[in-house]
């Protein structure tokens, strides 16, 4: 197969992550922080060296690292715990559902009022237009860094230094970003950042990943056993056990670690492959008569975004997928607004996304499939 679905989990795990993962099965099947015996204990110093690793290729100096399920987890906990009922929360409509689905429950019951900002030119949203829309209810802005749709990118280093400057909170959602760029939330300003460690980090699934800088609580979403303060009926106020109840999935995490020191070694060469390919498939696409490209302008991080026609994105992705063996993405990509925006609500969007290990051949076979359904000479 020629796999370039790898915006919705990498296709690629290095040798060391799936190492990682399989000796913690069977060396260390243990509860981390819940025993004193020596495998409990081996386990919390692999999460608390994880945490540590994470904290500094985010550059999120003297900030917490919290654990949950995965992505949405994780920014469903950024959301509710920083909840401030009768506010102002300011976000954009290339946003994913797992941004999308919280606030507009949030709106729905009251608690919130939304303000969605669509994008400029560039395809990602103006940080100008962020400021104009801050009222002095306003405590919370959220944007992803990089689109799953289009690619565009966000300038988070401005929005930061704007949520700076008015006090607000800024969440990033990360989960198309981490491993293809740096990151640095204390440069940025950034307070709260989301991680999908299966896409950039080359981990296993199962596990989510929310940063927090220093002097940030949030308030607990879920109560449940966290092997400290067992005494009381209530949940620890601590971080980051106030925001991890129940147990951790140990072998995601020391894959996880794996995956990240991985991706720091082959940081470098990965964002130039991905540079080159994404750059060299626009190109191409954009030739072909009837292929509408959506990919954010001169944006060349991996995403590779299309129409054919009028065809249904689902019909093409099947074609691809029956006739080819290629795997991509069609359909809404769980991000509704975008598509209004767009206006392919109905038709939906082809994206084929490069991964660390696709390859300049397979990257030509998708694009002579592609002309071959256009019907393109």
């Amino acid at each position: 197969m020629t796999y370039l679905d790898n915006a919705a989990t990498s296709g690629f795990k290095p040798e060391c992550v799936i190492a990682a993962v399989s000796g913690t099965l069977k060396f260390l099947s243990a509860n981390p922080g819940r025993g004193g015996h020596s495998l409990s204990i081996k386990c919390a110093r692999l999460v608390q060296k994880t945490r540590a690793n994470l904290l500094e290729f985010l550059n999120c100096k003297g900030g917490n690292i919290v654990f949950g399920h995965n992505c949405t987890h994780a920014l469903n906990l950024a959301i509710l715990g920083s909840l401030k009922t009768g506010g102002h929360i300011i976000t954009t409509a290339y946003e994913h559902n797992s941004v999308l689905r919280p606030l507009h429950e949030l709106e729905r019951a009251g608690k919130v009022t939304l303000t969605i900002l669509s994008s400029d030119i560039s395809g990602a949203v103006n940080p100008k237009a962020i400021a104009k829309a801050v009222k002095k209810e306003t405590y919370l802005v959220i944007t992803n860094h990089i689109s799953n749709v289009t690619g565009a990118e966000t300038n988070v280093k401005e929005v930061g230094k704007l949520c700076k400057k008015h006090g607000l909170l800024y969440l990033v959602d990360a989960a198309q970003s981490a491993g293809h760029g740096d990151i640095s939330m204390t440069e940025s300003g950034i307070d709260m950042l989301a991680l999908a460690p299966h896409k950039g980090l080359h981990a296993p699934q199962g596990i989510g990943v929310l940063a927090m800088c220093k002097d940030l609580q949030l308030k607990p979403v879920f109560a449940g056993g966290t092997g400290t303060d067992s005494v009381s009926l209530y949940q620890p106020p601590e971080l980051p056990e106030s925001l991890e109840s129940g147990t951790l999935p140990t072998p995601a995490v020391a894959g996880l670690n794996a995956g990240l020191h991985w991706v720091k070694q082959n940081m470098t060469e990965t964002r130039a492959k991905l540079s080159a390919l994404s750059e060299y498939a626009l190109s191409e696409l954009k030739k072909m008569s009837g292929v509408t490209v959506y990919t954010a302008p001169k944006t060349y991080n991996g995403i590779v975004s299309f129409n054919i026609g009028e065809l249904y994105s689902a019909d093409i992705a099947d074609i691809l997928s029956s006739q080819y063996d290629i795997a991509v993405r069609g359909g809404l990509h769980c991000a509704p607004l975008i598509h209004k925006h767009l206006g392919t609500l109905e038709q939906g969007i082809v994206r084929a996304s490069f991964g660390t290990d696709t390859t300049c051949p397979q990257v030509d076979f998708f694009l002579n499939a592609v002309k071959e359904i256009t019907g393109s000479p």
